[in-house]
């Protein structure tokens, strides 16, 4: 039998290598389509994939004393959405994703002050240890550190909407909150749509679909183990994003992987993986 703590592991890897998918997709439609049209179809056909669970629960599923949270998340998930995908726009794909790699610093400081989650020292060293793993796969430039300004921004609403979940986890299933998240960000992104439409070839279309399935298996994955396992224990996992991201950057655009960026996953990976091992001796 596995532990919380191994289940919310391995969950958030399935996670992740969703969204470098999701990743990788936007990279990909970036060319044709507008940073809206993006967003809006990633969060649309997600709402769509998520109907067959509202037709086996009923509507007893949008019941809730927590609508506020809801809210909450969707208004942060959708602007981190925004800047992230015009990061990975602008960015190698094994790059961009290093965005994401910022949150689980965050993770921790956010849920110490409102979950009141004490992590261990070696929770934080492992922090620390991932810190630097990220300064090392970093590349260095004027025009990335202007980019990584809204890389941050991106990275801190992660980390709340992230924490956000493991706050109302007590009393909302992660059904009810993938789907209100999709709903809710289905509707916000539609608003400017008619604003920023750009014509769609058939390919993208595919691609779009593609995203939402992605993106529906991911938030379910992620919200459960963060549902079951502390954010500040298990948010290190994380970081096996950029493997995946690393992986379909050389696959599908032939990026390069440097020997730093490469030193880097190493440290990160190490840092993820003593500070889940405290927790199973």
């Amino acid at each position: 039998m596995l532990s919380p703590l191994v289940k919310g592991a391995l969950l958030l890897l399935l996670a992740e290598a969703c969204f470098a998918g999701i990743g990788a997709i936007v990279k990909f439609t970036s060319a044709t389509a507008s940073e809206v049209q993006v967003v809006f179809f990633r969060n649309f056909f997600a709402l769509l994939l998520m109907l067959p669970f509202l037709y086996r629960h009923g509507f007893s599923l949008l019941k809730t004393k927590r609508w506020y949270l809801h809210l909450s998340r969707a208004l942060t998930g959708i602007i981190s959405m925004y800047c992230f995908f015009y990061v990975l726009a602008r960015l190698p794909l094994a790059q961009g994703m290093l965005v994401l790699l910022l949150s689980p610093f965050i993770v921790p400081v956010i849920a110490r002050f409102w979950l009141k989650e004490r992590p261990s020292r070696l929770t934080l060293f492992g922090i620390l240890l991932g810190f630097i793993g990220v300064m090392l796969a970093l590349p260095s430039g004027g025009g990335f550190q202007a980019v990584m300004l809204v890389a941050l921004l991106s990275a801190v609403l992660v980390a709340v909407t992230k924490t956000t979940i493991r706050y109302m986890s007590d009393t909302e299933p992660a059904v009810r909150i993938v789907f209100y998240f999709s709903l809710l960000t289905a509707v916000l992104s539609a608003i400017p749509v008619p604003f920023y439409w750009q014509p769609l070839n058939n390919e993208v279309w595919l691609a779009f679909i593609a995203m939402g399935v992605l993106a529906a298996i991911g938030q379910l994955a992620m919200t459960r183990a963060y549902a079951i396992a502390p954010a500040s224990d298990i948010g290190m996992w994380t970081y096996s994003s950029v493997i995946f991201a690393g992986l379909f950057g050389y696959l599908f655009w032939q990026e390069p992987v440097t020997l730093a960026w490469f030193g880097g996953v190493l440290v990160i990976f190490y840092a993820g993986y003593i500070t889940t091992r405290q927790r199973l001796l």
